[in-house]
């Protein structure tokens, strides 16, 4: 019996030793030595975040012309903004001004010559923004005159003007302007009058063909384009472009006698894809970003009186 009660006692001894050590080492703290102190220092210093958190706890701010946050040092007096807060934006390789180019369509004239009934002329004005953002103005000439083959009338709409409308945006917008691969949407419009002339109707109860005119009716037709085209320099300042249409009619006005077969700048009602062959000149306008950074330069007020509002908006 003895012998137990020794080995329990030992047994109690044991556990509250242990427990003692893991209390012992739970009530230590770290030993802040002059080498710690350096590291803490070091690594703080090169801390942005924290700098920054530090400059803006002892500083004011206001909103410039432009919406950015200025902060002031009410210590030293100097001004900075907050580089982490500001939107980046994707640089442009090509100034706002770009270029303008102007050309004519010659698809018409060339597919008239191959037997086409329809079509006339046309020409097209385009800004380039950035080599990217391309605002578009189409205008030209329309003109049918058609006898289908195996009907009994002929189709006429004289020569009437059109108008469109859009945008560009080249996807290579970084890359040279000689060679441009782009989508865009067009809005058309046309006013214009057309008629059908000898409409035979044979058959009739004395032997003898009917004959009569529709006659001539205005009307006005608007639509939208989805493009996509390539364009390529040719030499110089002239390119070549080709293009490829998908349109769709939007509105037009009520005839009492039908729909028109033929829309200037539209073509034939019945399809709705057709293409485009171009030739353009391009004229450079990059003296205009010159001009708008001069405009700039000498608007702006002396640091003087910056300096001045500054000091009153810290006030």
């Amino acid at each position: 019996m003895t012998g137990r009660y020794i080995a329990g006692i030992l047994l109690l001894m044991i556990a509250f030793g242990i427990d003692a050590q893991s209390q012992n080492r739970r009530r230590m703290t770290p030993v802040e030595s002059p080498a710690t102190v350096t590291q803490t220092i070091n690594e703080a210093r090169n801390d942005s975040a924290r700098i920054i958190e530090a400059r803006k706890a002892r500083s004011t701010h206001f909103h410039d012309d432009k919406g950015r946050t200025v902060y002031v040092d009410t210590v030293t007096g100097e001004q900075w903004i907050d580089s982490t807060a500001v939107i980046r934006v994707v640089k442009m390789k090509y100034p706002l001004w770009e270029s303008v180019s102007a050309g004519i369509d010659i698809w018409d004239p060339l597919m008239r010559a191959f037997g086409q009934k329809y079509g006339l002329a046309g020409a097209w004005v385009e800004l380039s923004l950035h080599n990217r953002y391309k605002p578009v103005f189409e205008f030209g000439l329309g003109q049918a005159k058609n006898t289908p083959s195996g009907n009994n009338y002929t189709y006429r709409s004289p020569m009437s003007a059109y108008f469109k409308i859009g945008v560009n945006y080249n996807f290579l917008y970084n890359s040279s302007p000689d060679y441009q691969f782009y989508g865009g949407l067009r809005y058309g419009f046309s006013p214009f009058s057309y008629s059908i002339d000898n409409v035979t109707i044979g058959g009739s109860y004395w032997g003898e063909d009917a004959k009569f005119d529709i006659p001539s009716q205005k009307t006005t037709v608007g639509w939208m384009e989805i493009v996509m085209g390539l364009r390529v320099k040719l030499w110089g300042p002239i390119s070549a472009g080709w293009m490829f249409k998908y349109h769709k009619i939007m509105h037009e006005g009520n005839t009492p006698y039908g729909k028109p077969w033929y829309i200037p700048g539209y073509g034939s009602r019945t399809g709705s894809v057709t293409g485009s062959f171009s030739v353009s000149y391009t004229f450079s306008i990059d003296k205009l970003n010159k001009a708008s950074a001069d405009k700039v330069i000498e608007s702006e007020e002396p640091t003087t009186a910056a300096a001045s509002e500054t000091d009153s908006a810290v006030e």
